[in-house]
């Protein structure tokens, strides 16, 4: 298993998709600074990082995590290398489980990154409110974020393997991030998983049903998606 982790990491050395998905996480935050001295609004600290975190979880955070969930297990099949390292042997949920940890690492670096970003354009443009309590819960609301936006991505694995394209998988995340946008203001939002991961990450689940139910969803879509995703995965036809 660390082998094969090991394996994943080496991989990205020669690829570019890493520093895409740095640029697409330094996103957020620059627009949330840029559109608030747009509109000559005074920004707190604590708004900044509210704000960037939402932006990140219910609009960046989907498609972004997504092409590179889909980068890494749709390139096996574009490199024709799949059927190779099956013969090793290495087991197929050995190779699911490795596949998993190094988008659980890349998500966290991101994640990482996004908020030591928005702390840092804080304390350079000198945003009132700074204080060591709130860079903890800040960051624990981000890492919230990207918890459940890695839990959630077990459907968007399946969609990637079922497929084998970037398009479909692309196509499945603008859709629920249009939903995300949709449900912005609705009072039933935290029936959807990944607005109410959103919720969830900033504490603002709508008080329309039990938090538990928001949970429950989430658990429920992430479930499926995993046995879909390793059902298929065990099953299909390698060519």
């Amino acid at each position: 298993m660390v082998s094969l982790l090991w394996t994943e990491c080496l991989k990205l050395k020669r690829s570019s998709m890493l520093l895409i998905s740095i640029l697409g996480a330094t996103v957020a935050p620059f627009v949330v600074v840029v559109a608030s001295y747009i509109s000559e609004e005074t920004i707190l600290f604590d708004q900044l990082f509210f704000q960037v975190n939402l932006y990140t979880v219910l609009i960046i955070g989907v498609p972004l995590y997504g092409v590179v969930t889909t980068y890494l297990f749709h390139r096996e099949y574009t490199e024709n290398t799949l059927k190779n390292l099956l013969t090793i042997p290495v087991s197929r949920l050995s190779f699911m489980v490795s596949k998993m940890m190094l988008l659980f690492i890349w998500i966290s670096l991101l994640t990482a990154l996004a908020w030591c970003l928005t702390a840092g354009i804080g304390l350079l443009l000198q945003f009132d409110g700074w204080s060591t309590s709130l860079l903890l819960a800040s960051l624990q609301q981000f890492v919230t974020g990207g918890v459940l936006l890695f839990i959630l991505s077990t459907p968007i694995i399946f969609v990637t393997l079922v497929m084998k394209n970037y398009v479909p998988t692309i196509i499945f995340t603008i859709i629920i991030t249009l939903i995300n946008v949709m449900a912005g203001n609705s009072e039933h939002r935290g029936l959807f998983p990944w607005a109410a991961a959103g919720d969830i990450a900033n504490q603002t689940l709508p008080a329309t049903y039990p938090a538990e139910y928001s949970y429950t969803m989430i658990a429920i879509t992430a479930l499926a998606g995993a046995v879909m995703m390793i059902a298929y995965f065990q099953k299909t036809d390698i060519h």
